[in-house]
């Protein structure tokens, strides 16, 4: 049974999956472990041809004992990797979706 005690470490083991299947080229992609203030990013960093890229296409963030997803620019969905982890639905938040939004999806409302 997944308990709020093992958020981080899936949170970090899904987001280092993330950076070693995404790293293409030029651009690094990195993770960023904030533990003390319960937030986690991965960053891709550096030239893809002549553009720089500097871009966090996941953040999350622990918040009252639920995984906030901030930002997700993923195809299938970072929360799909969650619940696939055996987070439930009702402990996930899609932060990035409005708050009157969010008691109409399939997740928490907060």
């Amino acid at each position: 049974m997944v308990t709020q005690l093992d958020y981080p470490q899936i949170i970090q083991q899904i987001l280092r999956d993330y950076a070693e299947y995404y790293t293409q080229g030029g651009v690094s992609v990195k993770t960023l472990f904030d533990e003390s203030q319960h937030s986690y990013m991965l960053l891709d960093i550096g030239w893809y041809d002549d553009k720089y890229i500097h871009n966090a296409p996941i953040h999350l963030e622990i918040i009252n004992d639920k995984i906030w997803v901030q930002n997700d620019d993923t195809e299938e969905g970072v929360a799909t990797d969650l619940i696939d982890a055996g987070i439930g639905k009702e402990h996930i938040v899609l932060g990035f979706k409005p708050p009157e939004v969010r008691p109409y999806t399939e997740f928490a409302a907060a």
